[in-house]
C-alpha cells in the first residue's frame, strides 16, 4: 500500500485529490495538510511514502517545504501540483531543483480535474516503483546513425517514465520525445525528471542540437522540433534539431507529425517510431511516412493509454508494425535498434 499525504490550501482540491487517489486499491491517503507548516508536522507524524504538494500556499509554500527536506531522516517522494501559468512553470523548475521528484499540471475546472485521475494515480505509483538511475561516464559522444522518435500527449508523462526506465541500458541511437505540453518551461522540468530515471542523459531540445547516440532529447514546448540533415567535419551523416515557430499543427506546437515527418526524410529505414497515449490525430501522418521510408512503427495498446486518439490515427493508416503493452516497449526498442545496427555491420 502506498501511503500518501495530500497538501493544498484549497479544501476543494484536497478533497478532489484524495477522492481520485483513493479509487486505486494500492493507494491510501493517510492525511491532508492545508499549508506548508501543517505539511511538515504531518510528515513527521505520519511518515508518508508520497506527498502531493501544491506550490502556492499561505504561511509556507511548496518551495519552503522542500527547503526543509534536509531536516528529515525520511522524506516522502514529492509530486508537485503546478498551476498552468508562467509563474507556475518557473516555480515548478525551482521545485525540481530543490529535490521534488515529479510534477503534474493542475487544471482549473472539475471536469478536467476528473480527467487527470488516471495520470495522477500512475504518477504516484511510478514515484515508488521507478528508481533513480546512476549513470557512468559514457565517454566521447558519437554521432547517431539511428533514431528513435516517441510521440505522446494526454496521459503521456507517466508512460514516458516507464518507457525510459525499462530501457535498462543506453541504446545505439538518439531518442527524441515530443510530448504536448504548455509553454513556459514545463518541458524543461519534464526533462529534469526523466534524466533522473533514464539510463541515457536527457535534455530539453535547443535549436542546433546535434543528435548523439545514447542521448534523449525532449521537444521544447512552443516550438516544432524539426530533424534536419547534419554532416560532421569527418564526413559522417547524422541529424540536427532545428526549432520552428511556424503555425501549430493539430492545434499544438510541438506537433508529433512535424518531428516524425522530418525524421523520416533524414533517417529513412534507420528509425523506430512509437506513439503512446494522446488525444486527437497528431502522429498518424508522420508514422505513416516513417513506415513508407522503411522504418519500424509501434503503438501502445489501448488499455495502457488514457486516450487512444493518436494511436488510433496511426492504426487507421495501416502503418503500425506492432501494438504492445507499455512495459514491453522499451525492450522492443532495444531489440529493433540492435537489429538495425547489427544488420549494417554484417
Amino acid at each position: 500500500m502506498i501511503r500518501v499525504l495530500v497538501v493544498d490550501d484549497s479544501l476543494f482540491m484536497r478533497t478532489m485529490v484524495r477522492d481520485l487517489l483513493e479509487k486505486d486499491p494500492e493507494i491510501e491517503v493517510i492525511g491532508t495538510a492545508s499549508d506548508g507548516r501543517d505539511a511538515l508536522k504531518k510528515i513527521e507524524e505520519l511518515s508518508p511514502d508520497v506527498m502531493t504538494l501544491d506550490i502556492e500556499m499561505p504561511q509556507l509554500d511548496g518551495l519552503g517545504v522542500l527547503k526543509n527536506k534536509k531536516d528529515f531522516k525520511k522524506f516522502p517522494r514529492v509530486l508537485m501540483l503546478s498551476s498552468l501559468t508562467s509563474a507556475g512553470a518557473e516555480m515548478t523548475k525551482a521545485a525540481m531543483d530543490l529535490g521534488a521528484d515529479d510534477f503534474m499540471l493542475k487544471p482549473g475546472d472539475v471536469k478536467a480535474l476528473r480527467g487527470m485521475a488516471r495520470e495522477l494515480r500512475d504518477k504516484v505509483r511510478n514515484l515508488i516503483r521507478i528508481s533513480y538511475f546512476k549513470r557512468h561516464d559514457a565517454g566521447e559522444a558519437q554521432l547517431a546513425s539511428h533514431l528513435v522518435v516517441v510521440g505522446s500527449s494526454a496521459g503521456g508523462p507517466p508512460m514516458l517514465d516507464v518507457l525510459l526506465s525499462t530501457l535498462k541500458t543506453p541504446i545505439k541511437a538518439a531518442l527524441v520525445i515530443t510530448q504536448h505540453m504548455p509553454e513556459g518551461g514545463f518541458t524543461a522540468s519534464m526533462a529534469t525528471r526523466l534524466n533522473r530515471i533514464s539510463p541515457m542523459p536527457v535534455k530539453e531540445t535547443e535549436s542546433g542540437d546535434i543528435l548523439y547516440q545514447g542521448k534523449v532529447y525532449v521537444s521544447k514546448a512552443g516550438y516544432h522540433t524539426i530533424i534536419s540533415r547534419y554532416l560532421s567535419e569527418k564526413g559522417e551523416q547524422g541529424g540536427k534539431i532545428v526549432h520552428s515557430h511556424s503555425a501549430p499543427v493539430h492545434s499544438v506546437r510541438p506537433a508529433v507529425d512535424k518531428t516524425f515527418l522530418s525524421a523520416s526524410s533524414v533517417f529513412s529505414d534507420k528509425i523506430v517510431s512509437v506513439i503512446l497515449s494522446g488525444m486527437g490525430n497528431d502522429g498518424g501522418e508522420g508514422m505513416a511516412a516513417i513506415k513508407e521510408h522503411g522504418g519500424r512503427t509501434i503503438v501502445c495498446r489501448e488499455e495502457d493509454c488514457v486516450v487512444y486518439g493518436m494511436a488510433r490515427s496511426a492504426l487507421s493508416r495501416n502503418c503500425v508494425d506492432q501494438v504492445l503493452p507499455l512495459e514491453t516497449i522499451g525492450a522492443e526498442i532495444t531489440h529493433l535498434v540492435s537489429g538495425m545496427v547489427n544488420k549494417e555491420n554484417v
